[in-house]
């Protein structure tokens, strides 16, 4: 038993290995030694950030269906493997307990939060919007067509593609008549 005791020690296995600086396997213990990667044997997948216009590379680790590591991806040419707070903390954002799952609803004056479905949040917001372009659209101005409506806003994510900023000025200045629109990107 003293035998084992002495053997176990560290001390004593530096010198039987001649591993006198502790940098080898003398510093391991049977933990460390069978420990792995968290994204061993994970399915890789390369994406980009979607938190900002900057576009950096991101590799994401999954098991299956669970999210198992989001890291900077060192290929691309625009971040190097480098992400900001928000893509570091891209993983968390998404599999945090306290992350909301569901359309939370504050009604006027009120002092709760309720939820709602997410249909019905959706129908809340294009009856609103319709009702505010009805009563303030402007057809005409001093005898030629104007056809705007200043009270209803967009603000884009910098993350839209061309295509989908194309889309979304012809739907918002020709279908709405809005004319305050904006992108994060230019912010």
């Amino acid at each position: 038993m003293l035998k084992d005791l002495l053997n176990r020690w560290p001390v004593i296995k530096q010198i039987k290995s001649g591993d006198l600086r502790a940098e080898g396997e003398t510093a391991y213990s049977d933990e460390t030694r069978n420990l792995r990667a968290r994204f061993v044997g994970a399915k890789m997948t390369k994406s980009i950030c979607p938190y900002c216009g900057v576009g950096c590379g991101q590799i994401i680790y999954s098991k299956g269906n669970d999210l198992i590591q989001i890291e900077g991806d060192p290929d691309s040419p625009i971040s190097r493997g480098r992400l900001c707070p928000k893509g570091s903390d891209t993983k968390e954002l998404h599999t945090h307990p306290n992350r909301l799952m569901s359309v939370k609803y504050r009604r006027p004056f009120g002092t709760k939060w309720e939820e709602l479905l997410l249909e019905q949040a959706m129908d809340m917001v294009a009856d609103r919007l319709w009702e505010s372009r009805e009563r303030s659209f402007v057809e005409e101005q001093d005898g030629k067509p104007l056809m705007q409506n200043k009270t209803v806003a967009h603000l884009g994510g910098a993350t839209l593609d061309n295509e989908e900023n194309y889309l979304i000025k012809k739907l918002f200045t020709g279908g709405l008549g809005m004319v305050c629109i904006s992108n994060q990107a230019r912010i």
